[in-house]
């Protein structure tokens, strides 16, 4: 009788909004993942993410329902709304737009971002405390802004005028490229913005980037990292670029302050495992960082080379070759 009265309770509590009622009773789970696009950064953190539930839940009891927005973000919406409608038990959301998504299309279904750079930006929160509340939590990607920015002065210190290359639809973006410009400016540096909505006209903004500044920035941006090497492909002449990621690092940076994206994707799938099995609440759960102590200065041997960066130097200030 008392389980009856305890299995009444939580679907009535489910019924107002409540997320978080604990494990199901056969141990069987569906998962929506949305992914905003395919690029090595998401790609590793979805990767991370699916192990960590197999970890945790055992592959035999999970069933995941991932789809790829292919960088439209109305269809992370199409996704998501379709995720509401089968009700599947949790949603990781995968990019900022696609968390934007989710967030419209339940406040029911537990979800959890990753990939996504600032919460609070993101989903327009006032003084966010680091905790979303409701059925909303996550992991971080976002790397010390100010780093990034030093980083740039040491590697490039002749710089007098930077490049800040971005994508205009992603929040994200723009708040790292803001606050490495306030960096960059606190330093005497000139900071021009050159901003791209998708991969049709990259190349071309790219292109006047290079040619007007002595370096460029490109912060951890889906559709920059989506189509990194047409980024250098188009620059004439070839500027250093220090970047947000690793994966961007590969198609066009000389380097970066990057987080381990399966690491991050594991994380969050160690969220999911918690939720799921009833031993915390998603709206309890603060946003995850990467400490600082596990971030890696980067750099691209090949890129850095081409633009006359010196890579022994590099070497002997701690930096790691990215693996091609």
């Amino acid at each position: 009788m008392k389980k009856i009265l305890a299995i009444i309770l939580c679907i009535a509590l489910c019924a107002v909004g409540f997320v978080g009622c604990g494990a199901k009773d056969d141990g069987k789970y569906t998962i929506g993942i949305c992914q905003l696009v395919t690029h090595e950064a998401l790609d590793a953190a979805t990767k991370g993410f699916k192990d960590a539930v197999i970890a945790g839940l055992g592959e035999e009891n999970v069933t995941f329902d991932e789809q790829n927005a292919a960088n439209e973000t109305a269809m992370c919406k199409t996704i998501t709304d379709n995720f509401a409608t089968k009700n599947v038990d949790l949603i990781m959301a995968n990019a900022t737009p696609a968390l934007q998504a989710a967030v419209k299309s339940t406040k029911n279904i537990p979800i959890l971002g990753t990939s996504v750079t600032e919460y609070g930006v993101a989903l327009e929160i006032d003084n966010f405390s680091g905790t979303v509340g409701g059925n909303v939590s996550g992991t971080s990607d976002l790397a010390p802004l100010d780093k990034q920015g030093e980083m740039l002065l040491s590697i490039v210190p002749n710089a007098k005028t930077v490049g800040l290359l971005y994508c205009a639809q992603e929040a994200n973006s723009v708040y790292q490229v803001n606050k490495v410009k306030e960096y960059l400016e606190g330093k005497g540096v000139t900071c021009k913005t050159y901003t791209f909505t998708d991969t049709n006209d990259v190349s071309l903004v790219a292109k006047k980037a290079s040619a007007e500044n002595d370096a460029l920035y490109v912060p951890t941006d889906n559709t920059a990292a989506s189509c990194s090497d047409a980024i250098y492909k188009s620059m004439s002449p070839k500027k250093p670029i220090i970047v947000g990621e690793a994966g961007i690092c590969k198609g066009c940076g000389v380097a970066t302050l990057s987080i381990d994206y399966y690491d991050l994707g594991y994380a969050t799938g160690e969220m999911a495992v918690k939720i799921l099995k009833g031993e915390a609440k998603v709206s309890d759960m603060a946003i995850e960082y990467t400490p600082e102590e596990k971030l890696t200065k980067m750099y691209n041997e090949d890129i850095c080379k081409e633009v006359g960066i010196d890579v022994e130097a590099l070497k002997t200030a701690g930096y790691v070759a990215i693996e091609k």
